[in-house]
């Protein structure tokens, strides 16, 4: 088990690795151990088969992680908090390629069960920038709380899609 962690080659679930979720540049540079204990693993494992993987079959598309679990020297070394949910595998930021950002997290909020989910740096104008944070919980408390971050400050809920003849305007 000890090589399969050094290396970071476990699977996850069906489409996610630990090698992706662990994936840091700033932690490879600065030299920070970013490797998860067995129970940020676990948790690990809940996010992807109870969030990602219901993503992945609705949109049949690869998931672009940005972040996943986050040591609490990596956060620290990137301005978060010790305390994020990142530190304890329960949350992943990400991206689906040509798909709109706000059409995945409406999907997302209506359809899987979660903690907290960011629209971040969310630009009306444009679909794809910033990505979403999702957060989840197996324990089943999970807060349902759905934010906007515009780069600035959080609002409540997410903003309200464009619709042409019953189609998102993406």
């Amino acid at each position: 088990m000890d090589a399969i962690l050094k290396n970071n080659i476990m699977n996850l679930s069906k489409h996610f690795t630990l090698e992706e979720m662990t994936r840091s540049m700033v932690a490879a540079r600065r030299g920070i151990d970013n490797t998860p204990g067995a129970g940020d693993i676990k948790n690990l494992e809940n996010l992807c088969y109870e969030v990602l993987e219901p993503i992945r079959a609705k949109f049949d598309k690869p998931i672009s992680i940005s972040s996943g679990y986050r040591s609490e020297a990596l956060c620290e070394a990137i301005g978060s908090k010790k305390t994020s949910q990142h530190a304890q595998g329960c949350a992943v930021d990400f991206e689906l390629n040509g798909v709109a950002n706000i059409k995945v997290a409406y999907w997302l909020v209506n359809n899987v069960d979660f903690d907290q989910c960011i629209l971040e740096y969310y630009k009306p104008d444009d679909g794809q920038a910033g990505w979403i944070h999702v957060s989840y919980n197996e324990k089943g408390d999970n807060r349902k709380q759905i934010l906007t971050f515009d780069g600035k400050k959080y609002t409540n809920g997410f903003p309200d899609m464009k619709w042409k003849n019953g189609k998102v305007v993406e």
